[in-house]
């Protein structure tokens, strides 16, 4: 009778586990916002930007500072000047 409890005792611990995991805290959603002026500010003050070092000098995460690059793309105030796979160029448009 000892052996048939053991599973049993394990089947409810692994239920345990799991309960745990659903009834947690849910996670907030965050979105991070990057100051335009910041951000153009190292985009000139360099001869050309990658996603990774508009990110690190401006202290966003790198998919803000590629959705940022991106969409200035669009605007006409950034271009494409280069790269490769993801690491991708930058400059601004002189005017």
């Amino acid at each position: 009778m000892a052996g048939t409890n053991k599973p049993s005792g394990s089947k409810d611990s692994k239920k345990s586990k799991k309960d745990k995991g659903e009834g947690g805290p849910k996670k907030a959603e965050i979105t991070v916002m990057l100051n335009e002026q910041q951000a153009m500010k190292v985009i000139k003050n360099a001869k050309v930007v990658t996603v990774q070092d508009l990110a690190r000098q401006t202290g966003v995460k790198i998919s803000a500072a590629n959705a940022f690059l991106k969409e200035s793309t669009v605007k006409g105030t950034v271009k494409k000047v280069g790269g490769y796979a993801g690491h991708h160029l930058y400059q601004v448009v002189s005017s």
